[in-house]
């Protein structure tokens, strides 16, 4: 099999509040997958369900994150799931809050 990467696309998702790294995880796997059509697979007779998906998440506590929350965005393919460290977290002392930025890159490989 010599499987060959046909998408790569990115997205950023936010928890603004209460420190929910799934939330922004799921928002940012959203946000990306939003950017794409997959109309080639029709064009080259590919069904969806023979793709590989690697998602990778950056959030700055990767524990935290839900893998199956997160692959349960994906439509299509043979899902794999990473989390690293990333992301951006935005304390509010006074408020006593955390807003989490997550990073997603999705990443589809099909066997041509």
């Amino acid at each position: 099999m010599a499987l060959k990467r046909a998408i790569l696309e990115m997205g950023a998702g936010t928890a603004l509040h209460g420190g929910d790294y799934t939330k922004a995880a799921t928002r940012a796997v959203d946000d990306a997958i939003h950017h794409s059509s997959l109309t080639f697979l029709r064009s080259l007779n590919i069904k969806p369900s023979d793709m590989y998906v690697t998602v990778t998440i950056g959030v700055q506590e990767p524990d935290r994150v839900d893998i199956e929350a997160v692959k349960s965005k994906l439509p299509h393919g043979q899902v794999t799931v990473n989390v690293k460290k990333g992301g951006l977290n935005v304390p509010d002392p006074e408020g006593n809050d955390l807003t989490v930025i997550a990073s997603a890159a999705i990443e589809a490989r099909i066997d041509v």
